[in-house]
Formats: structure tokens, C-alpha cells, sequence
């Protein structure tokens, strides 16, 4: 199957998405990488505020490079997901609905989005200058001082996505 749809309505539809369904994506997505995955665990665990609201986030595990003219960013491909699955749990645990990134979770993830109705999209690797077309705005909102790393607020209009782990459970990369 493949789904238009708007971040604001993957709470609702994660539970009719299956594995290798396609998912063409727009509305707000975060990026956020190991550093910043760190600091917000962190600030989770010490009560400080949070960069952005976990309810119903889509985080995007990219690092976007600095804009052309004429372009939101730069290239803006996905980065490899396992490097966060330490922090994944935690997260969609307070309201993550779907993360993005490439390649496969461990168990404690997979577990996590099944418990959560969350679901893990894949993006192509390689790709990240067609990526970046896909992206209509980019604004640094924390961490500043971690340069492409930083945390962003992006607008993705028609971004393509696979899913890749589901929340009943189905898993591509166990086919």
C-alpha cells in the first residue's frame, strides 16, 4: 500500500501500517543524532525542558548540511538508526509516534514500537541530495553548538518512506 500522509495523522494511522508499505510524508519532523539524543535524555532525566514536545514526534535521524541557494538545506539523508537505539525506547515511550532513519533497530526498539502504536520508516541511504528537495524549511531550535548535529525543525513536503518495523510487529528486515 502507500499512504499520503501528514505527520498530525500518523498517530492515527500506524496501526493500518504494515512493513514495505510506502509512506510519502509531510508535516513537521525533528532532526535529532547521538549528541542530541544525549541531551535530551538527559534533560528528560534531570526535569529540564525539552527541546521540542515528544507527544506525537516524528524524529528524523539526519545531521543536514548547510543550504545552497535556493534550498531549505543541504543534503539531508538519513543517518544509520541502530547509533540511537540506546535512547529509542525512552523516547516513544513519552510520545514518540515514528523515527526515520536507515537501516535495522534492535529487539528493545522493535518492542518499543509495538508497545507504542509507533512505527520506524526507512529513507534512502545515499540519497541525500534528493532528500533535501523533499524539505521545504529547516530551523536550528537547540544544541546550536553542535553544528549539523544540532537539533532542527524541518518541514518535509512529499518526503518518500518505507515502513520498516510496524507496530503489530512486522519487521523488512526479518522477511
Amino acid at each position: 500500500m502507500e499512504y499520503n500522509l501528514n505527520v498530525n495523522q500518523l498517530r492515527e494511522y500506524s496501526k493500518r501500517l504494515k512493513a514495505g508499505d510506502r509512506v510519502v510524508l509531510s508535516g513537521k519532523v525533528y532532526t535529532s543524532r547521538d549528541a542530541a539524543h544525549k541531551r535530551i535524555v538527559e534533560a528528560m532525566e534531570n526535569g529540564n525542558a525539552l527541546p521540542y514536545n515528544l507527544k506525537d514526534a516524528v524524529i528524523y535521524y539526519a545531521g543536514p548540511t548547510p543550504a545552497p541557494e535556493g534550498l531549505a538545506v543541504g543534503s539531508c539523508g538519513p543517518t544509520t538508526s541502530s547509533r540511537m537505539d540506546v535512547f529509542a525506547p525512552l523516547l516513544l515511550d513519552n510520545g514518540v509516534v515514528a523515527m526515520v532513519g536507515k537501516g535495522e533497530r534492535n529487539k528493545a526498539v522493535c518492542d518499543a514500537i509495538v508497545r507504542n502504536n509507533a512505527v520506524y520508516l526507512c529513507a534512502i541511504g545515499g540519497a541525500g541530495a534528493l532528500a533535501s528537495k523533499c524539505i521545504k524549511s529547516c530551523n536550528v531550535i537547540a544544541y546550536d553548538d553542535l553544528g549539523c548535529e544540532s537539533v532542527k525543525e524541518l518541514m518535509f513536503e512529499d518526503f518518500p518512506l518505507t515502513v520498516a518495523v510496524d507496530c503489530s510487529g512486522g519487521n523488512i528486515f526479518e522477511r
